[in-house]
């Protein structure tokens, strides 16, 4: 069956000022499910947000097509949420007044916005601080409210880049949880960028593994581990075997020749 999102043959070149090419992705392939949830990763400068900006449709592939559902994806969609690793509040807003950001952007009306904020604020566990500054809240707290804008307009796609890389270890362990649980009452399909092996098979049904650049999909792993999952998962052989094989498709990369 044809997935939800579709990925043929992406590549992208960008110029330098230089007046040079450089290659971040070639031949990406890939189908991913409705509802599913999955993880790129990679190491550094792979093309992996690269990827998730052209299924967003913030850029353009050189080559190739992404697809959402039976349309190309050409420009920025409705449709679409976007987590950046970064929260990129803004300071002189509250909390929900930053969740309300997206629906006054396309005009939802406003009683029925601020509900759906308000929804959300709960969903994400911070209905308490709704009429806070973003400086009073951790950096935790901050992804959050970030997470719930994201989910202001309804989209049926969740893209999140790195959305936990600033946050301490256990913060980020909480994080994970928290986003699993998001999940699961949202139903969202969910396309995550990460460079940490464990968190990526956590949270995933399926993890795609990234060469060096310019970026292709080097591996693709099934996440069988029952859920919902909690903190003990990651004491689960299956979850360790799994972490073992991610390590090996690494290992194996780190003996190609590099591209320039």
């Amino acid at each position: 069956m044809a997935g939800f999102i579709e990925l043929s043959g992406v590549s992208k070149t960008f110029a330098t000022r230089s007046g040079d090419h450089v290659s971040a992705l070639t031949d990406i392939s890939c189908s991913i499910a409705p509802g599913e949830f999955t993880c790129l990763v990679g190491p550094s400068g792979c093309g992996k947000s690269t990827l998730l900006r052209i299924i967003a449709g913030l850029i353009q592939p050189s080559a190739g097509t992404a697809r959402i559902g039976s349309a190309a994806v050409v420009s920025p969609r409705r449709d679409i949420g976007m987590v950046f690793q970064s929260p990129v509040l803004l300071p002189w807003r509250s909390v929900i007044q930053n969740v309300l950001v997206p629906a006054e952007v396309i005009g939802l009306p406003r009683q029925e916005a601020r509900q759906r904020a308000l929804r959300l604020l709960t969903l994400v566990g911070l209905e308490q601080f709704k009429d806070k500054s973003p400086m009073e809240l951790s950096g935790g707290m901050r992804q959050r409210v970030s997470i719930a804008r994201a989910l202001m307009h309804d989209p049926q796609t969740l893209l999140m880049d790195e959305p936990f890389g600033a946050l301490d270890a256990m913060t980020r362990e909480t994080m994970n949880l928290e986003l699993l649980r998001i999940w699961g009452a949202q139903k969202k399909t969910v396309v995550l960028v990460t460079h940490s092996i464990e968190e990526a098979v956590f949270l995933s049904d399926r993890v795609f593994v990234m060469s060096a650049r310019p970026g292709r999909i080097l591996k693709t792993v099934s996440v069988d581990l029952p859920r919902p999952r909690t903190t003990r998962t990651r004491h689960d052989p299956a979850f360790v075997s799994l972490a073992g094989d991610l390590r090996d498709a690494f290992e194996a990369m780190q003996k190609e020749k590099p591209v320039q």
